[in-house]
Order: structure tokens, then sequence, then C-alpha cells
């Protein structure tokens, strides 16, 4: 991977990483009404709830996957699948820039 890409990489990744922590932010008004009144409303703020969990739990696997890549990135070593060393494809680190492994591994 050349220099240039490794510079858009870690920058996208930085990008994301500040979209986590803000969404992450978001995601904390999640929490269930109390005075929710009626069997309706109760079950909407209950599934609120819920919803603001999962994407909780989303950003939080989302920032541990790019705080993992950009050490690797720092140390010139993205694009390199971490199980057999083989380069990871142009197409796949597009789609997901912290994929640590080939497609090959991956499956």
């Amino acid at each position: 991977m050349d220099e240039r890409r490794i510079r858009e990489c870690q920058a996208q990744l930085l990008t994301i990483l500040k979209d986590a922590e803000t969404g992450a932010d978001d995601t904390r008004t999640g929490e269930l009404d109390q005075q929710s009144v009626g069997r309706l409303s109760r079950m909407d703020a209950i599934q609120r709830q819920a919803m603001a969990k999962a994407q909780q739990a989303r950003h939080a696997g989302a920032e541990r996957r790019i705080r993992a890549a950009l050490p690797l990135i720092q140390a010139g070593e993205v694009g390199h699948c971490t199980e057999c060393g083989d380069e990871i494809a142009e197409k796949r680190l597009a789609l997901d820039p912290t994929a640590p492994t080939c497609i090959n591994c991956a499956r």
C-alpha cells in the first residue's frame, strides 16, 4: 500500500472514530422514560431503550476496531493480513479500513 493510501486510510479512520464517539454520546439519551403511561407507551419506551443499547454496542465495536487498526497504520503494516501476511485487497480496505485479515482468512 502506498504512502498516499495509508494517509487516506488513517484520515478515514480518524473521521469514523470521531463520528462513532459523537454517535455514542447521542445514544446515551436512550434511557427508559419512567413517565410513560399506558401499555403501548411503555412498550415503545422499552423498544427505544433496546435500540439505543444496540446502537451503543455497534459504536463500541467500531471504536475497538478502529483503535486496533490505527497503530497498524502508523507502523505501516496496514494492508497486510494479520493471519497469513498476504496483502489485503484494496477493495476490501476501501469498504472496511479496519479489516485485519484478507478475505480468505476472514472466511
